[in-house]
């Protein structure tokens, strides 16, 4: 799989009471345009990352379009972020008026929030050697924010992009875990492919796109749940859902229809698996490719 960790994310997405253990500095705003670099020193002041984020257009508007004074762009982030803190009780934030903000977790899977306009897909292929997008967001969520996702199929196209769409309704644990199974079938066939890195987002990034990839390493890369869960939260701070990860996990595992039910099981039941356990998840999730 590579190295792990090296991270390409927007420090201002996570605006939380987290963000006094983070050190920022060195920043540098490149013409607006391009991308920002800030040097972020974790918790771990020996580990020092590089943090970017794509700007929408050119840049954060000076003057955006207002109704009674406040900008339709906020008062969708506002409502977008209230239901987030509400309903997965985590202190995450998204700021759709940044841009596309994304982390490359290994040298083939990077983590970020939807691309906003073809322009994102031409930055995500030409400086990330992007070859495919998982999109895991439902028509009513691009619908929300006003994207135009046929002209960033389009440029999908026109760039050698694989566009590939495996829906999950947005705060849902349930619909999340339903849904990983075949989402993570997807991006196993896409990584095993070779031909680029892979591109994962959900709308913000924060819930259902890192909860794939952690699925995918617990799965796929001989990692337990919560190394994997840590592998990625440390370096794109977030808070996927871990009980929809153990319970796609136990429905994948589950090997005898008398099986206790899931939810009768302690809180760590299915965080490690059997290396028996773990073969039979694999061929399970493979033999989704294409369904």
């Amino acid at each position: 799989m590579g190295a792990i960790g090296y991270t390409f994310l927007s420090a201002s997405i996570f605006t939380s009471p987290l963000e006094n253990n983070l050190l920022l500095s060195k920043q540098k705003y490149a013409s607006m345009k391009s991308l920002c670099y800030v040097a972020v020193v974790s918790r771990n002041p020996s580990k020092l990352s590089r943090v970017s984020c794509k700007l929408s257009g050119s840049g954060i508007e000076e003057k955006p379009t207002s109704i009674n004074g406040v900008s339709n762009s906020k008062n969708r982030m506002e409502e977008y972020n209230t239901a987030m803190k509400s309903m997965m009780r985590n202190p995450y934030e998204y700021h759709h008026d940044l841009g596309m903000n994304y982390t490359l977790i290994t040298d083939s899977l990077i983590v970020g929030s939807q691309p906003q306009k073809p322009e994102d897909i031409d930055h995500l292929r030409k400086e990330e050697d992007v070859a495919y997008i998982l999109n895991l967001q439902q028509d009513k969520d691009i619908e929300f924010w006003g994207i135009d996702l046929q002209s960033i199929i389009k440029r999908c196209q026109d760039c050698q992009i694989r566009h590939m769409r495996r829906p999950a309704k947005d705060f849902d644990p349930d619909s999340l875990r339903n849904g990983l199974p075949k989402a993570v079938s997807s991006l196993e066939w896409a990584i095993s492919e070779g031909k680029g890195k892979v591109y994962v987002h959900c709308t913000a990034g924060l819930g259902r796109a890192p909860a794939v990839a952690i699925a995918y390493m617990f799965w796929f890369c001989d990692m337990d749940l919560n190394t994997a869960y840590d592998t990625l939260t440390s370096t794109r701070p977030c808070g996927p859902s871990k009980g929809a990860i153990r319970g796609a996990t136990y429905d994948l595992a589950k090997n005898d229809p008398r099986k206790e039910p899931f939810e009768s099981l302690p809180g760590h039941a299915f965080e490690g698996i059997s290396g028996w356990e773990r073969k039979l998840i694999q061929d399970r999730v493979r033999s989704l490719r294409g369904t």
